[in-house]
């Protein structure tokens, strides 16, 4: 146990003095087990078997069908970024919020959260919706901390609400139900929406100025800009209609796996953008690029993860820390809170996906010995997640968002985000406090999901 804590306190470290978060966990990684196997990281024998681990690793990790799903989901997010979705979501949230005093900040949350459902990434739905929403709200005056704000933390929504990466992967680190993850996200998804507008409502209600009213749209305009998401959701019922039997009828007879239903759902969104002419030969060569360059991104750090987690299963820490929650006979749910402060302390210094992977692998054994649903604590991880993503110093959101914008200084855009991470913890809160949110839609599709 001690080597795996200094393990980890090396990496904390190396990741402070700015090592890439995947040069660190491999690095420390190889060299514990070679500890672990040979007594001393300069050992022949230890080391031979941590480059044999090394390599069996890197080969499992290329090889692994399962996770042919993350590109796939990646491919598809970026084909409905060419394909114009962004706009139309935008386009038909403003038409029924956009009138109200905050209401166009209110509009680009519930559009965050539509473009999230067919995305599935939150830096790609943060950057796509600054460029959707930013012009519109400043030419109404909206303050620069509320309009950037609302789109760093709307943007958060991309990991959560299906099709979500994040959760493909801890689906995969744990093997726990995709299908059954991507149920549970829902509900916190759209209460993650709606606490999101209450702070939008807090801020303005604060300080008026900051959200001026819009234009208020008859409803000829609303019903118009309805029709024109048919597109959103014939993606959404495609990927997660087809996971859970919406196709599973004569003559077709069609269930889709995680890995089928990201195929279709990149196959559609490649149709559904040439179809509208946002794809040129030039631009499939770009999303082609993007996609290899992100994918392999993801699954560099994913490998660098799980040579750290060998060595930290190796070293025996989920198992000390299992024997001493035991001993000293600490409350379950004092060990969740715990846990949770540990997340929201990580959150400020690294982003999210690393820190999943760091973690998840020491604590879901912890967790599951004490009797928790698996399902409950991929999301409880998630949202922890998303508030890192909004959270100084290393909010990652905000700072593709300072990318995009440009002439926003990040301390602005940290200021105007603080109603929103504080409705985040508030929504934790319920979720830890209230697991029928999670667990009520998985439960009831029973063994539907894959």
């Amino acid at each position: 146990m001690t080597a795996a804590l200094i393990g980890f306190a090396l990496v904390l470290v190396l990741v402070l003095v700015r090592m890439p978060i995947v040069f660190a966990m491999g690095l420390v990684g190889t060299l514990g087990f070679a500890y672990e196997r040979g007594g001393s990281i300069f050992s022949e024998r230890g080391l031979k078997a941590a480059m044999s681990m090394v390599g069996r690793q890197t080969m499992d990790t290329a090889q692994d069908y399962g996770l042919s799903v993350v590109p796939l989901f990646i491919l598809m997010g970026l084909f409905v970024n060419k394909g114009g979705m962004a706009k139309e979501l935008y386009a038909v949230s403003n038409a029924f919020l956009g009138h109200m005093r905050g209401g166009i900040a209110m509009a680009t949350v519930a559009a965050c959260g539509g473009f999230s459902a067919i995305c599935g990434s939150s830096l790609a739905t943060a950057a796509t919706m600054s460029k959707v929403a930013m012009p519109e709200m400043r030419r109404y005056g909206y303050s620069d901390e509320l309009s950037t704000a609302s789109i760093a933390a709307g943007g958060t929504l991309g990991i959560l609400i299906p099709p979500s990466v994040i959760l493909v992967i801890y689906g995969l680190l744990t093997e726990t139900s995709i299908g059954k993850l991507f149920m549970a996200g829902v509900l916190p998804g759209i209460l993650g929406i709606l606490f999101y507008l209450f702070a939008v409502r807090w801020t303005v209600w604060r300080n008026p100025e900051s959200g001026p009213a819009g234009e208020r749209a008859g409803w000829g305009e609303r019903v118009k800009a309805l029709g024109s998401v048919w597109a959103v959701l014939l993606l959404f019922f495609l990927v997660i209609g087809g996971l859970y039997g919406a196709f599973d009828f004569e003559p077709l007879n069609l269930t889709f796996s995680p890995t089928e239903a990201a195929g279709m759902g990149a196959a559609g969104a490649f149709l559904i953008a040439l179809f509208r002419g946002g794809l040129t030969v030039g631009g499939i060569f770009e999303v082609l690029k993007e996609t290899s360059f992100t994918a392999a991104s993801l699954f560099a750090v994913l490998i660098g993860a799980q040579v750290f987690s060998n060595f930290i299963n190796l070293a025996g820490l989920p198992e000390a820390l299992i024997a001493m929650v035991t001993a000293y006979e600490v409350p379950p749910f004092a060990v969740i809170l715990m846990i949770l402060g540990i997340y929201i302390i990580l959150g400020c210094v690294f982003e999210s996906l690393s820190m999943l992977l760091l973690t998840v692998p020491i604590f879901f054994p912890l967790v599951t010995s004490l009797g928790y649903d698996p399902i409950w604590f991929g999301i409880v991880v998630v949202v922890v997640t998303e508030i890192s993503l909004i959270t100084p110093p290393v909010g990652l959101n905000v700072f593709i968002l300072k990318g995009v914008v440009g002439d926003v200084s990040t301390a602005t855009i940290f200021r105007g985000v603080t109603p929103f991470w504080i409705a985040d913890i508030f929504r934790l809160a319920l979720i830890v406090l209230v697991p029928w949110v999670v667990l009520v839609l998985p439960n009831y599709f029973g063994s539907l999901g894959h």
